[in-house]
């Protein structure tokens, strides 16, 4: 099979087109042929060295895995081959007390597809069939490779993190990323009313077709304040927030009182600070989110084939143009997700 492998790290990091044995399952495993792959900045991470496990090169990255079932480990019978599956890339043990509870986000001996074992770019992957999701008949590859990861993350934060009612104001930041073109559906969905955070015309124009009521623009220092006043200096709700760094810190000035913010990434930055005082005073929450449950998933899936819920695929590359893929997004102008498509449908 044709893959890219990264072989050395770094920004941007080397990587190889090669041609590798394919993949065996191993008993309950299966070989899944991959037909799209959507990029995600995990794998900017994982380029550069940059998160804080253990790495080992060459690695085949890629994490938002759409395809079919082309062969099966012993001990799978559930599964045929030919049938159409997403991946589920946080891979869960199935036996720890959090997966018992159907928590599978906090596995405690969890994989991470595409960084801790070979991912989908590539033509084919193997892994575990509990990992294994149906995909509905009415969702495409790409739509599937664009929302498995960052789709499926905003379903978890806005409906399992935290409970979005009816009538809340929502902060969405970063409304053209791939975690934040989704939740603005989502919360549009769950009745919110919904305030985007953007950098550009552009990505401002892309948050109210995608159903925001107004965009604050975020190189004007004052956006906090523009927040607060869209919002009759009440605040809002919630906060759907990914950036980190001096974005975390900004955005509990846009709180109402008994509001929540919810954190699923640090591109910005990893350390912040807090101040304490109206964080209490105010009962303020800050609550972290991480991957998503394989409900979580599925629920973004149906959400998808009942036409709820919509991808924003800024550009589809084919595997050989991978590292072009990973400029552009290191480049940080892509308006939603990039997906790289492997094999021929």
């Amino acid at each position: 099979m044709k893959a890219v492998q990264l072989i050395a790290h770094g920004k941007p990091g080397q990587f190889q087109l090669r041609d590798l044995p394919d993949p065996q399952p191993a008993p309950d495993e299966v070989v899944v042929q991959v037909y799209a792959c959507g990029l995600n900045h995990l794998d900017l991470w994982f380029e550069e060295g940059a998160l804080p496990i253990p790495l080992r090169l060459p690695r085949i990255p890629g994490c938002e895995i759409a395809g079919r079932v082309v062969a099966l480990g012993e001990g799978v019978n559930e599964w045929k081959g030919g049938e159409r599956v997403a991946v589920h890339s946080n891979l869960f043990c199935g036996r720890c007390e959090y997966c018992a509870r159907g928590e599978e986000s906090l596995c405690l001996n969890a994989e991470l597809v595409g960084v801790q074992r070979d991912g989908g770019f590539a033509e084919k992957v193997v892994v575990p069939v509990r990992a294994l999701v149906r995909l509905p008949d009415k969702v495409e590859f790409e739509t599937s490779a664009a929302l498995t990861g960052a789709g499926s993350t905003a379903m978890h934060m806005l409906t399992r993190r935290a409970a979005v009612k009816s009538g809340d104001w929502v902060l969405v930041m970063g409304a053209s990323s791939g975690v934040g073109t989704a939740a603005i559906q989502i919360a549009r969905e769950l009745g919110a009313r919904v305030i985007a955070a953007a950098s550009s015309q552009e990505k401002e124009n892309l948050g109210l077709k995608l159903g925001a009521e107004r965009v604050v623009r975020t190189e004007n220092e004052s956006w906090p304040a523009e927040v607060r006043q869209i919002t009759g200096k009440r605040g809002v709700d919630l906060i759907v927030e990914h950036l980190g760094g001096k974005v975390l810190e900004q955005v509990f000035d846009c709180l109402a009182r008994g509001g929540a913010v919810v954190t699923c990434g640090a591109t910005v930055g990893r350390e912040v600070k807090l101040n304490l005082w109206p964080f209490f005073v105010k009962e303020h929450r800050l609550l972290g989110s991480y991957g998503r449950s394989r409900a979580d998933l599925e629920k973004t899936l149906e959400w998808a084939a009942l036409g709820k819920l919509h991808p924003v695929i800024n550009r589809v590359f084919p595997l050989a143009e991978t590292p072009r893929a990973f400029s552009a997004l290191r480049d940080r102008t892509v308006l939603g997700k990039l997906v790289i498509r492997t094999s021929a449908f």
